[in-house]
């Protein structure tokens, strides 16, 4: 049986928020845009001379753009786990996206066992908000389990728009609505732009009640296939910025911001725009190797990418807007993770009694005042797998200026202050060797509170 709140505040549409003068007032529409290996430097808001996003800039210039958010893993899976559950992925042993299965021969140790579907026991905050009159609706990509028990519809969403055939594809691919085909494309529709038509759809068709659109867009995932007609500008001004950049991508991403744009327009158009929350993030970091084609990005100053728990496959780039509640045009420092999601939305629309089993902490204060004094304290990270990406084995924490970086091969560690050297460059474990022994101490600590799933010893394994 599923986990009910605590205390129920509200029945159907009974849930209300207090506005400025304390009156009551109807809660507010959720949109939720999570794009798929998204840099943390890829859009122009957060400098990058090359690629052209300003719509979705719009958001951050209305509302709050923050430079320290967090994804709970390097991966795709498992952060959308955290993103539905408010709980993290090691707890769940949700730790790998669905099909990663590398090994490394020669490693002393084998990829932890882990769960290839997020339980239909947990509940999502598609649930806890449909139990509070909201109506769900996802579209893109779910990429938490197939069949009919592991579907968004048993998740809480009363309307379904999926990306299933040729699923890395942006031409030729199907979508699903409960299991079933609704739409096949012979290589004319942009998917990009499919699946803003079905977010525009859902919000058309529910503009009269509170609802919640999780619109998950596949792009700028790997195959990266552009428009044609947007190379030409890429093409023309190649090299002229520091940095290595695609225009390939670079077209991707200027779909991806006309989507957005479209979706900002239809709010104001319906007069949704000030009762409406917009979050825009990303699931990990971004691909900084060759898959399936050139190098899509350039993460610097960052380390490392996706499928790596140094800043690059953790760091993403998050943007939150809703006019008249949270301060806009505001640049926020403070450190937050996407497991952070659920109870920060939930008391957001007027929930205070949360879930009593959440990794997440609410830091709706923060969105609301974000020169407020907030500690979120530790954060903590757990990929025990080998990333596609040729990331290894390894768990990291965070607390204030500091984070710790554990290799699970080796049981070696590095310390870094993230403040003075956001690249990792500088190891300062021999510097500061009782914070590194504390931070240590917490990181194992917590693995076994949440029981996570660890790599296994490798019979094969020779030492050389």
């Amino acid at each position: 049986m599923k986990f009910l709140l605590c205390t129920i505040l509200g029945l159907g549409l009974g849930i209300l928020i207090h506005d400025a003068r304390g009156q009551d007032a109807a809660p507010p529409n959720i949109v939720f845009i999570l794009t798929d290996d998204l840099g943390y430097t890829d859009l122009s808001c957060y400098g990058n001379p090359y690629h052209k996003t300003p719509r979705i800039d719009e958001i951050g210039r209305g509302g709050i753009r923050f430079t320290q958010a967090y994804s709970a893993s390097p991966v795709c899976s498992p952060s959308r786990a955290a993103i539905m559950t408010g709980k993290h992925p090691a707890r769940l042993h949700l730790t790998n996206f669905l099909v990663g299965l590398r090994k490394d021969s020669l490693s002393p140790i084998l990829p932890a066992p882990y769960k290839h579907y997020l339980s239909p026991s947990e509940t999502t905050l598609a649930e806890i908000l449909s139990e509070k009159g909201y109506i769900s609706g996802i579209v893109g990509k779910w990429h938490l389990g197939s069949g009919d028990s592991l579907s968004p519809r048993r998740q809480g969403f009363h309307y379904d728009r999926l990306i299933h055939k040729n699923g890395l594809d942006y031409y030729n691919y199907t979508i699903t609505s409960e299991g079933k085909q609704v739409f096949e494309d012979k290589g004319s529709t942009y998917l990009t732009d499919k699946l803003t038509d079905y977010g525009l759809e859902f919000i058309e068709a529910n503009k009269d009640k509170p609802f919640f659109l999780y619109l998950a867009y596949s792009a700028p995932h790997v195959f990266i296939v552009p428009k044609s007609e947007k190379l030409r500008p890429y093409f023309l001004t190649y090299n002229q910025h520091e940095g290595k950049f695609n225009p390939y991508y670079a077209a991707m991403l200027e779909s991806l911001d006309e989507g957005v744009g479209r979706i900002l327009d239809k709010l104001a158009e319906l007069g949704l725009e000030e009762n409406t929350l917009v979050v825009f993030t990303s699931d990990n970091g971004g691909v900084g190797l060759d898959e399936l084609g050139p190098t899509p990005t350039y993460l610097g100053p960052l380390r490392a990418w996706k499928g790596h728990v140094y800043e690059g496959g953790i760091r993403v780039p998050t943007l939150v807007r809703w006019p008249g509640k949270i301060p806009a045009n505001v640049v926020c420092q403070q450190y937050f993770s996407n497991t952070d999601y659920l109870p920060t939305l939930l008391n957001a629309v007027g929930v205070k009694e949360l879930p009593h089993d959440l990794d997440g902490k609410s830091v709706w204060s923060v969105w609301m005042n974000p020169e407020r004094p907030f500690d979120r304290g530790e954060m903590y990270f757990h990929y025990p797998h080998f990333s596609n990406q040729m990331g290894r084995p390894a768990g990291a924490i965070r607390k204030g200026d500091f984070k710790l970086v554990e290799m699970y091969e080796s049981g070696s560690i590095e310390l870094y202050n993230l403040v003075e050297d956001i690249s990792e460059k500088n190891d300062l474990v021999k510097i500061y060797p009782e914070k590194a022994a504390q931070l240590h101490n917490l990181l194992k600590s917590w693995r076994s509170d949440v029981n996570a799933n660890m790599p296994l010893p490798n019979p094969g394994y020779r030492k050389p």
